[in-house]
């Protein structure tokens, strides 16, 4: 799937949900069916690490897999469903000015952070802790249990010939943003990468935009 850029009609003024996430932090809301969700890069090539969780049924969640199964390709852009475990489709991205997204680089945590980079660095804050933390805020009994392969917005993580995975600079500026609607109600949940360790965000992670509209 190549890029397909593709910009949005929707207006911030217009949103019910406008929010600035500072980085290192972690967010979860439910977002309702036909609800359009936006992820605003602020400042240029900051990680945003996302799970999505059927708001009706939490053992449905987002799944690498089944939607890199379904398009045909390991990169997300405008027009790919991102499915479930089940195949169900959760969201689609309508709107997009980065051009390609990551979902095989996974989240950062304490024990990657000691083995990629060294053992002082495993007291860093991850987005692992990110994502429990907002994960206890929710509520509904929630734990690392719940935490599968998960999107990584903005992130430029190239395969190599021979099938590796490297992080490299991003192909965001400030201002890009991913735009998607909501196919049945979801819960969000955003770590806003704290990684210092490596370009996926220029070494510098900053704050990301939130937004939510209704159903036009």
């Amino acid at each position: 799937m190549s890029a397909r850029l593709k910009e949005s009609r929707l207006d911030p003024a217009a949103a019910v949900f406008d929010t600035v996430l500072p980085a290192g932090r972690g967010w979860s809301r439910e977002i309702a069916r036909g609800q359009t969700f936006r992820i605003v890069d602020l400042e240029g090539n900051q990680a945003v690490d996302t799970l999505f969780y059927s708001a009706r049924d939490l053992e449905e969640r987002y799944s690498a897999e089944a939607t890199i199964r379904a398009q045909g390709n390991v990169y997300l852009t405008t027009g790919s469903v991102l499915r479930s475990g089940e195949g169900q489709p959760l969201l689609t991205i309508v709107a997009d000015t980065c051009g390609r997204h990551d979902t095989l680089g996974g989240a950062c945590s304490a024990e990657s952070n000691q083995v990629r980079y060294g053992l002082d660095r495993k007291p860093m804050h991850s987005c692992r802790d990110s994502f429990l933390l907002a994960l206890a805020r929710y509520g509904r009994g929630m734990s690392k249990r719940d935490l599968a392969s998960n999107i990584n917005f903005f992130m430029n993580v190239p395969i190599t010939p021979a099938g590796d995975l490297r992080f490299a600079d991003g192909l965001s500026a400030p201002g890009r943003y991913v735009e998607m609607v909501a196919e049945t109600d979801v819960l969000a949940l955003i770590s806003n990468c704290p990684q210092l360790n490596n370009p996926c965000n220029a070494y510098d992670p900053t704050p990301i935009r939130l937004l939510v509209w209704n159903r036009t």
